[in-house]
């Protein structure tokens, strides 16, 4: 069995695989498999795949699964000890994948490690979707080391390998046993705050969650949907209230979702002020999904662990934070204030 297997899902994306695939291919230790996983494309990625680099295996899935359960149905196929989820618009550097997995070989409690995350476009600076690692507010709300809403910090070395909440799905390394043993990722998130749900199944279990700072790749986002599209904001708003359904504790459920109700009616507001009424209906639309789909989601919460004792969530509101006492970064936030 190979130590990593580093897989990328593809869908319609022969653009993103031209630019980035060489950067993998080069960079990546010559011990590793590389796996694309197709979702059903009716662009011509699968041949340029199989025209420029034959040495990388390909799975396709019968359909567009999109990113949760099109990981979930290739990774069924593919044995290594440990998974790299990679997104097709990333560009790795060389020993990006040796001192992951050097590190997490040294330290076994680690189940899920991120490299530090910076932008393609800006790369002294931390990209959106991972930065130096994630956490969450106590009403779900999520943030990163480096990014707090649209503020970007440059990368000076100020965040160092440290356990975080979640990891980015943009580039996630995993033990595949454990990965398997929970379920993988939610087949009904479809895309966007899967890999924030799986964290947080990991972290229940007992399981670390790491960001090594000594590897880093460049993301350039926005592969799958673009920022400030109302389809990426259903998304993440519906699948962000099922994963706290999912996951809180009972005692904390129903002051988190009185909160959240009233919070999310303020942010619908202010996508309305400032983005136009299609962001600002997909935040209802969100809402009405998640309570269309409660009891098929009771039956997964009664499936997982819930613990009262996971750390790494911030015991404020990190929108109140952000916006009202203007801090801005996350070492303007009190380390206290984490559980």
């Amino acid at each position: 069995m190979p130590q990593l297997a580093v897989v990328i899902l593809n869908w319609n994306g022969i653009e993103l695989l031209q630019k980035y695939i060489p950067s993998v291919v080069t960079h990546t230790a010559n011990t590793t498999e590389i796996y694309v996983i197709d979702n059903a494309s009716t662009d011509k990625s699968v041949a340029f795949l199989k025209d420029n680099y034959p040495q990388i295996k390909i799975i396709v899935n019968n359909e567009n699964y999109g990113f949760a359960k099109g990981y979930n149905e290739g990774l069924k196929q593919i044995e290594a000890e440990y998974y790299c989820l990679l997104n097709s618009d990333v560009e790795v550097t060389p020993n990006w994948d040796i001192s992951i997995l050097s590190f997490m070989e040294n330290n076994k409690d680690v189940a899920v490690c991120q490299p530090k995350l910076l932008s393609y476009l800006q790369k002294d600076e931390f990209e959106y979707a991972g930065a130096a690692g994630g956490f969450i507010d106590k009403y779900g709300y999520p943030f990163c080391r480096g990014r707090l809403f649209s503020t970007m910090e440059k990368d000076k070395g100020q965040y160092e390998t440290n356990e975080i909440f979640w990891a980015t799905g943009a580039c996630m390394f995993v033990r595949s046993s454990i990965y398997h043993d929970l379920g993988g990722l939610d087949d009904d998130f479809f895309t966007h705050m899967e890999e924030i749900d799986f964290c947080w199944r990991v972290k229940s279990h007992g399981h670390k969650v790491v960001c090594c700072s000594d590897s880093y790749v460049f993301h350039y986002g926005g592969g799958s949907l673009a920022m400030g599209s109302p389809r990426k904001t259903f998304y993440n708003f519906r699948n962000n209230l099922i994963m706290l359904y999912k996951n809180l504790p009972s005692k904390r459920l129903f002051p988190v979702f009185f909160m959240r109700f009233i919070y999310d009616f303020i942010a619908a507001l202010r996508f309305l002020l400032d983005s136009g009424v299609a962001d600002c209906k997909a935040v209802f639309k969100a809402h009405i999904s998640f309570y269309k789909s409660i009891s098929s989601t009771k039956i997964k919460r009664k499936n997982i662990k819930q613990s009262i004792t996971i750390g790494g969530i911030y015991q404020k509101n990190i929108m109140i934070q952000y916006f009202f006492f203007k801090k801005k970064k996350f070492t303007d936030l009190n380390t206290k204030d984490f559980s």
